[in-house]
């Protein structure tokens, strides 16, 4: 492989797929994008636009947009999957005869498969078996990147080379692409902040102002941390672009698809009208039901995700719930910080073989 990237191949027609694949053209890579619908992919190749998704956008027109899985994956060396969590698994397995062990697999997908609960890249490593895989994730909200305002991401990976393509292929003077080796952490925080954003929507419908978005927000982020810690993530990269950068831009822009269905309910809209009135998948609202059930499942303590589980799927009123959680436990601000005796007991019950007692203290 080239230090240039010759050919990238793009799987999905939405808005941060069209986004990065026109970067990918940009930065001289020849693009191809893989779209279900046919009438689409033809207007992309005619007028250079995407109207569906993002229809004041340029794209560049060395992206060249097809329906057929085997013309876009030939000779690609990097392969970025944009594809919606639900149909992510089959897409993958549609691909899976036209790809190849040495080809980059990175996933672009904020969300998280019901069955097992996978996320995107585990995936990836199920169904191909590769070992060149990632995750790009962090605050990018594909109409800003459009416009070329200034945005950094992470790309995440065990894998150094595939960190480094990524940097190569999609790096450029407004889109900035940091790297970390903590591919679960990074991947989690970007599926955990969609829940958030919908309650970040919610408050702003009820007329609450800045201490509350405030408020919520690093509480939000603090069950992230003990959400992350319970699955074996390290809370520490939710500091990071992937977490709280995350958390940030989509509990505070309209642009924000999970935002916007909050909103929504907070304005007193059913969940079925949200989603509808929105056009486009809420990431946010399949994962709300599915860590609302796994911190259940695991007793982990996670009220606000509780909260708009009730909200979504139960028929409690929005304002309503905010007053609940206003009822809840008051616990310690910052989670991961011990006093130093506490410290010192912990350590001494592992020592005595006491794992997780220690962990509750």
């Amino acid at each position: 492989m080239s230090d240039q990237l010759k050919r990238v191949a793009v799987l999905g027609g939405g808005s941060f797929g069209t986004a990065l694949a026109s970067i990918a053209a940009d930065n001289g890579a020849e693009v191809r994008q893989w779209l279900r619908d046919p009438a689409l992919a033809a207007q992309i190749n005619r007028e250079h636009r995407n109207v569906r998704y993002l229809p004041d956008y340029a794209i560049n027109p060395n992206v060249r947009a097809s329906n057929d899985m085997a013309e876009v994956l030939a000779g690609a060396e990097l392969v970025l999957v944009a594809i919606p969590s639900q149909a992510f698994r089959d897409v993958v397995r549609q691909a899976l005869p036209w790809l190849e062990p040495e080809q980059i697999l990175v996933s672009t997908t904020k969300g998280i498969q019901e069955d097992g609960f996978k996320l995107m890249s585990q995936i990836l490593e199920e169904e191909t078996g590769f070992s060149h895989i990632g995750v790009i994730s962090g605050p990018n909200l594909a109409t800003e990147i459009a416009q070329k305002q200034l945005t950094a991401t992470v790309v995440a990976s065990d894998d150094a080379l595939t960190r480094t393509r990524v940097q190569q292929a999609l790096g450029c003077d407004y889109f900035r692409v940091y790297a970390s080796n903590d591919r679960y952490g990074v991947e989690l925080g970007g599926s955990l902040k969609n829940i958030y954003a919908i309650a970040a929507g919610m408050a702003a419908a009820l007329g609450m102002g800045e201490n509350t978005r405030s408020m919520l927000m690093t509480r939000a982020l603090a069950e992230m941390g003990r959400f992350a810690v319970a699955r074996g993530a390290n809370p520490m990269t939710f500091l990071g672009l992937a977490g709280v950068g995350d958390l940030i831009v989509t509990c505070s822009s309209s642009l924000s698809r999970n935002y916007r269905v909050g909103h929504a309910l907070g304005e007193g809209k059913t969940l079925d009208a949200a989603v509808e009135a929105l056009g486009q998948v809420a990431e946010g609202v399949n994962t709300v039901r599915l860590v609302r059930n796994k911190a259940r499942e695991e007793g982990v303590y996670m009220p606000l995700a509780e909260g708009l589980y009730q909200v979504l799927f139960e028929g409690v009123p929005a304002r309503e719930m905010a007053r609940l959680l206003m009822r809840g436990e008051q616990s310690s601000d910052v989670e991961f910080i011990l006093p130093r005796e506490d410290v010192q007991k912990a350590h001494r019950r592992v020592e005595a073989g006491d794992e997780g007692e220690a962990r509750d203290e």
